[in-house]
């Protein structure tokens, strides 16, 4: 595989940091994006000691300022954006009837308009190269909603609608633009659920059990190869079969 250079947003959560792996052992050049300086060094720090060199910009995907920003100084310090993986996300969970408009928001911004931010400033360099990768990281629930996640479920169902209008319009690129929907992954923040909560979310799982970040990396590093150029507009569910949709 030729070496390429990798953005990931949110690179330094569960899924992001096996995703940035990942690319790392594929022989990617990686970088993501980090908003509070002491964890991020800490991570990276951490990564270095397992062989893991990751370029590491601040910057929230959620301001377009900011989000353009850090790629230009990606593609300062490493050559210009080729993979982009936009893995950001957050939760805000409520019932919609107590949803407040910040709740909403803050959910939409970091889910959803992230993608156009983080998109719009490497799209153009990737035309001109005519050589692309685009990979959103969505959600089961962007695909069979949700209770109490009606902007979670609407920002990652957003997600894809953006995949496949921007996978029409760039495919005569070289550029492919994909979606990966995780299910119930064991991140840190799953497991931290109380152990009879899992057990019933495990229970609704054909496999019987989680998915891990690592197979969620897998399912991203498949989009990128040139062997995988013929695939786009796609959408990868990734849930242990807890979701079968055509």
């Amino acid at each position: 595989m030729t070496p390429r250079i990798a953005l990931v947003t949110g690179g330094t959560g569960g899924i992001g940091t096996a995703i940035v792996k990942r690319l790392a052992d594929l022989g990617h050049q990686v970088a993501t994006n980090y908003r509070n300086e002491e964890k991020a060094r800490a991570w990276q720090q951490q990564l270095k000691d397992q062989g893991y060199d990751i370029t590491l910009v601040k910057g929230d995907v959620g301001s377009p300022e900011e989000a353009a920003a850090l790629v230009r100084e990606v593609e300062s310090k490493l050559g210009p954006v080729d993979i982009l993986v936009n893995n950001a996300g957050i939760t805000r969970d409520t019932t919609f009837h107590k949803m407040t408009p910040v709740q909403w928001t803050e959910v939409i911004n970091t889910n959803l308009n992230s993608v156009y931010n983080m998109t719009r400033p490497v799209i153009e360099g990737m035309r001109e190269r005519k050589w692309g990768r685009v990979i959103q990281i969505s959600s089961i629930n962007g695909q069979k909603g949700q209770y109490g996640q009606a902007n979670y479920a609407a920002a990652k169902a957003g997600m894809h609608g953006f995949t496949i209008s921007l996978a029409q319009e760039n495919a005569r690129f070289g550029i492919t633009v994909n979606t990966v929907s995780p299910g119930y992954i064991g991140t840190d923040m799953v497991m931290a659920v109380p152990e009879e909560v899992r057990n019933k979310i495990v229970a609704q799982i054909p496999t019987g059990r989680l998915g891990s970040p690592e197979e969620i990396a897998y399912a991203v590093a498949f989009f990128i190869p040139d062997e995988a150029s013929w695939i786009t507009g796609a959408n990868l569910s990734a849930n242990g079969g807890q979701y079968m949709g055509w």
